[in-house]
């Protein structure tokens, strides 16, 4: 893709905001907007650019348009809305979704932008908060392989990975996937730091060990000694990973698949919720786990 085309993103979340940082600085002519106005008027503070009162606005002239929003209703709402992105986006232009929803949805755009003469990909991302600061997320992509071979070079912009997994929805499902990978690698990773605790072991010395071996993950490089501290201010939050989690059950339900762990975690998910820990990120699952404060 051409670095003088037009791009705009919707939505400057934690991970929106700086993802479209690295499009303006990679030399794209960005349009932000954001539902809360003034986010957008800080981003176009930072990283120049400009930004617009609705999605119909942004989205005017572009040849891509990037949405990282909440969930099916706020991607329905930004797209279809009556000052919906539908209503202001040119004939060829490309829609890129990193909103992590559901695979239905996916497949409802990709129809709804086709019989507009526009194009639909779904692209959930992995690595957080911390992946999209330092541009070095990974992209699973569901869509028309022309499309994605349209769109993959801008995706570099905040990207070690891009891949296309499979048709429109398939890119959700891969995330889907995903979360229940990292659902029960955060469990163990909790009960195993609460074992070292009460077993009177230098946790993060044991876990720097572990994390060389067959145990290590990048759950417990990046949150091992976070957790021993009792620090959960870290990105990816309990709210957002039960409404992950929810989506990846509800597909289990329709495809015949058993997620017994997933549930179970989704569970434990749900206590942490109720202790107010709702905005923690996903490492606080170990505040579950009776620990002994010896080290």
């Amino acid at each position: 893709m051409d670095s003088k085309a037009k791009v705009a993103f919707l939505g400057l979340g934690v991970m929106g905001y700086p993802m479209a940082g690295h499009l303006a600085r990679a030399g794209y002519s960005v349009t932000v907007y954001n539902r809360t106005a003034s986010k957008a008027r800080q981003w176009v503070k930072e990283y120049g650019g400009t930004c617009a009162d609705t999605p119909a606005l942004a989205v005017r002239d572009c040849d891509i348009v990037f949405a990282c929003v909440g969930e099916d209703k706020d991607l329905r709402e930004v797209v279809c809305g009556p000052q919906g992105a539908l209503a202001g986006m040119k004939p060829g232009a490309v829609f890129v979704d990193h909103t992590t929803d559901s695979a239905d949805v996916a497949r409802e755009m990709h129809a709804l932008f086709k019989s507009h003469a526009m194009a639909f990909v779904d692209a959930p991302v992995s690595g957080g908060q911390a992946g999209a600061q330092k541009g070095c997320l990974t992209i699973m992509v569901g869509g028309d392989e022309e499309v994605f071979e349209s769109v993959r070079g801008i995706l570099d912009a905040y990207a070690v990975s891009v891949t296309r997994v499979g048709e429109a929805g398939c890119g959700q499902l891969a995330k889907m996937v995903n979360q229940i990978c990292i659902a029960g690698v955060v469990q163990g990773l909790s009960e195993a730091v609460a074992f070292g605790k009460n077993a009177g072991l230098d946790v993060k010395q044991v876990l720097g060990v572990l994390e060389k071996g067959a145990a290590g993950s990048w759950q417990m490089q990046a949150r091992g000694a976070t957790m021993v501290d009792g620090l959960f201010d870290f990105g990816f939050a309990v709210d957002w990973m039960r409404k992950d989690l929810g989506i990846a059950l509800a597909e289990a339900r329709r495809n015949g698949s058993s997620l017994p762990m997933t549930a179970m975690v989704d569970q434990f998910y749900a206590d942490v919720q109720q202790k107010g820990g709702g905005r923690w990120d996903t490492s606080s699952l170990v505040t579950r786990l009776p620990r002994k404060d010896k080290h």
